[in-house]
């Protein structure tokens, strides 16, 4: 048997493995799409009815803060009501000025209050020539043959990529 014939044979083997793996994935699919139409209006009522409970419950708490002076927040049926302080929102009209305003103001602390993050850009190294590359210290690595097993996708397909890339991740330590 030639070498292409036993490449032939297992590409078969590897289709049907696909197309059965395929099959189980849009079966789970159709089944999770069949509980979801199931479920989805009492799990619709049902958040209406937890959200309208929230609010009721906010507006009581509002209503008493007397009721909240020492301890600030109570436990009632593994719900924690009362006040807490809020953290505060930094806003940030424009971040230029700001920026500037540090550099002039605060210019000890700059290093610390603006974030400055210089990366290459290899999209636009990737157009260089390689003895550019060279002299940058960038060094090209997997550009040789590589060994292509790739199905025609389909949707399903891709879905079944994904998860045999998956799968091969939590094999592989490095990728953990």
């Amino acid at each position: 048997m030639s070498d292409l014939d036993s490449i032939s044979k297992q590409a078969d083997a590897f289709a049907a493995a696909r197309a059965l793996l395929a099959e189980r994935v849009t079966a789970l699919h159709d089944g999770m799409a069949l509980l979801r139409r199931q479920h989805i209006a009492g799990i619709k009522r049902a958040l209406a009815k937890a959200a309208e409970a929230e609010a009721t419950l906010r507006e009581l708490v509002q209503a008493s803060p007397g009721a909240f002076a020492k301890p600030r927040t109570r436990v009632f049926n593994g719900v924690k009501v009362g006040f807490v302080k809020g953290k505060g929102v930094l806003n940030i009209p424009d971040v230029a000025a700001v920026i500037a305003r540090i550099k002039k103001l605060l210019p000890d602390q700059a290093d610390l209050l603006i974030n400055t993050k210089e990366t290459p850009v290899k999209d636009a190294l990737a157009q260089l020539d390689g003895a550019d590359l060279k002299k940058l210290g960038i060094s090209i690595t997997d550009a040789g043959d590589q060994v292509v097993v790739k199905p025609v996708d389909s949707e399903v397909d891709k879905m079944v990529d994904a998860l045999l890339k998956d799968a091969a991740g939590a094999d592989d330590p490095e990728v953990q």
